[in-house]
């Protein structure tokens, strides 16, 4: 039996190599033209694809109702958003390539993300942990978080990274494994949080009564929390004083917490000083094993 290569005439002139590629563009031209319904099909099914995406925004907003995490809700969006995406891209290209079967294109979809997710392994670890962060975590948009050498305020949870605001007032975008994987504090989970600073008195002075006037200091101040106590403890002797550690409550955002313990440490200050209760400076005593020699110099006549 002849083989195809056997059969097929070789070109044996320029003139049969320019009507071969005649043919073959005309014939690539007569499919195209065929295929342009199903292109056609294809790209409307493209733009229902977007506007079922769009649409899912307002659904999923309704879905999750008023009550509903902000985080929680995105993350509904995104779901829905993903899977009419992964449905209108299946079906448009089932008809671009009428002998591609959805059985045959989820199978090639599949290994194609097994080598996309060798490939992009740190970007879907982001995306995946952003994932579990939008469904339940103990920060929302708004909160300020500590984690390591991080301190600011989350202004975005995406899918991907996490936007802070920082104190100072730069940027910082925060891939999301990181945030998911180490530890982190939430300053502002409750809306107020107790603070503390470490003073103390003189040994003469009464350490009673500088308690008491303790207290009535912090207790006057405007940025305490009324319904919170305060504490005002003796905590130990000193090298130099007796120290005294006095807690309070206050609004738990960092700058709150700042004017908080401004106010109270100007309140203390002021009220022992009205007092004449001595906050002592660091004294330090030095002992010498044995005698100090002195030698006087001898005195010049005037």
């Amino acid at each position: 039996m002849a083989t195809n290569a056997e059969t097929a005439a070789a070109p044996t002139s320029i003139d049969e190599v320019v009507a071969s590629v005649h043919d073959t563009v005309v014939a690539t031209w007569g499919d195209f033209v065929a295929h342009l319904p199903f292109i056609g099909i294809s790209l409307a099914i493209i733009v229902l694809t977007w506007l079922g995406a769009w649409l899912s925004t307002l659904f999923a907003a309704r879905l999750a109702g008023k009550r509903t995490r902000p985080s929680l809700r995105r993350l509904i969006d995104r779901l829905l958003s993903l899977g009419i995406w992964a449905l209108g891209l299946t079906l448009a290209a089932v008809v671009v390539f009428p002998g591609l079967s959805p059985a045959k294109a989820l199978g090639g979809l599949g290994l194609l993300s097994v080598a996309v997710g060798f490939a992009f392994k740190d970007t879907f670890e982001n995306f995946f942990a952003g994932m579990l962060m939008l469904w339940k975590y103990p920060f929302e948009s708004g909160d300020f978080i500590e984690s390591g050498e991080i301190m600011g305020r989350v202004e975005r949870v995406n899918v991907r990274v996490t936007h802070i605001r920082q104190v100072t007032g730069e940027l910082l975008i925060v891939p999301n494994a990181s945030l998911f994987k180490n530890s982190v504090l939430v300053l502002t989970n409750q809306p107020v949080r107790r603070i503390h600073v470490a003073t103390g008195v003189a040994y003469d002075e009464d350490l009673g009564v500088a308690l008491e006037l303790i207290e009535t200091a912090v207790r006057a101040c405007e940025s305490r929390v009324k319904d919170y106590p305060v504490q005002v403890f003796a905590t130990g002797f000193g090298s130099s004083s007796m120290d005294i550690d006095v807690s309070w409550w206050c609004d738990s955002t960092p700058l709150g917490t700042r004017k908080s313990r401004n106010e109270v440490v100007v309140a203390i200050k002021a009220t022992l000083d009205q007092a004449g209760i001595e906050i002592p400076y660091p004294y330090r005593t030095l002992h010498f094993r044995g005698p100090i020699p002195v030698e006087n110099e001898p005195s010049t006549p005037g």
